[in-house]
């Protein structure tokens, strides 16, 4: 004998074959181009704002209504790698001989939740609102915030409407507890984008 055995026995065999088709296995999986996405890569993919990009930038507004005439400015921009869009609102209303000047700030977090948009909302005054959200579909450029249902609260209705790329309007409707589709305009006003 040589040291190699010509006729390996039948237990080396297998092993030996096993060995030569791993190896061409693992070959074949390294050449092969496949299309290979990153997890990041696919959520990026779901979370896909397409539908709220008009609202992104910095705007400033008028507006009218029930707390009286209010100027302000606001801003939607992603945030989270792109995970969740952020809205951050001040509004200023002048002293009237009701009440002295007083402003609103307030913060909502937009996001992702399966298949649906949803949304919760944080201001100065203590309020915690959480909103479905909808782009409309025979006008995809009117975004609806609509809180949910209750016995006890108010509902609330919130619509941005664009008109041009630097133009919108927005209002801003209440409906009184135990009446959820009773909606009455609460606030109503026009946008412009601030120029950079």
């Amino acid at each position: 004998m040589t040291g190699f055995d010509q006729n390996p026995t039948a237990s080396s065999y297998p092993f030996s074959m096993m060995k030569r088709l791993s190896t061409l296995a693992l070959l074949v999986l390294l050449y092969l181009p496949l299309p290979v996405r990153s997890f990041s890569q696919l959520n990026k993919q779901a979370d896909n704002w397409e539908a709220f990009r008009f609202l992104i930038g910095e705007w400033v507004g008028k507006g009218t209504g029930s707390p009286g005439e209010a100027g302000g400015a606001f801003s939607f921009s992603l945030d989270l790698e792109e995970k969740i869009l952020v809205r951050r609102n001040r509004a200023d209303y002048p002293a009237t001989k009701d009440k002295p000047a007083y402003s609103h700030t307030d913060l909502m977090v937009i996001y992702k939740e399966g298949t649906e948009t949803r949304a919760i909302y944080f201001d100065n005054e203590g309020h915690t609102i959480h909103y479905a959200v909808t782009v409309s579909k025979d006008m995809p450029t009117r975004v609806t915030f609509l809180s949910e249902i209750s016995t006890s609260a108010p509902r609330f209705r919130f619509i941005y409407s664009k008109i041009n790329n630097d133009n919108m309007t927005f209002q801003f409707d209440i409906a009184p507890p135990g009446k959820p589709e009773a909606f009455a305009r609460y606030l109503e006003g026009s946008l412009v984008r601030k120029a950079k």
